[in-house]
């Protein structure tokens, strides 16, 4: 599965300049690549984010975390979340399962990792969770 440029620079954009808040990336079989679905704009809120997800299809996704620590530190993690909804194709989650280590590579500098069948699985206070 090839990964179109356009996937690494918008994520370089996003992990350097915070220019997104999340982008969507799905994969488009008949070019056999992985390309950028839709980009979050910085003041776009969770909401905005889960609702790009469709709910019968697998994507990929990047999302920038920002959260509060303990210790009352502002912080920001990069999120990698592999959507796939019990209700998608059998192929689809195979071939996004199949490819998602060789694209998550190419992404460079992803901190936590989710799997995520159904929108609670990627909640906010999982997000939170796994980022400490």
């Amino acid at each position: 599965m090839a990964v179109d440029d356009d996937c690494k620079l918008k994520f370089l954009e996003l992990k350097a300049k915070r220019t997104y808040r999340f982008i969507v990336f799905k994969i488009e079989e008949k070019q056999k690549q992985v390309v950028v679905e839709k980009l979050g704009e910085p003041s776009d809120s969770y909401e905005n984010f889960t609702a790009s997800l469709p709910a019968d299809e697998c994507r990929y996704a990047v999302y920038d975390f920002d959260f509060v620590t303990d210790e009352n530190c502002q912080k920001s993690k990069i999120i990698f979340i592999a959507w796939s909804p019990d209700t998608s194709k059998v192929r689809s989650k195979m071939i996004y399962a199949s490819s998602k280590d060789r694209f998550k590579r190419e992404l460079d500098g992803i901190q936590v990792e989710l799997q995520a069948t159904d929108p609670t699985e990627m909640g906010l206070d999982v997000m939170r969770s796994r980022s400490n």
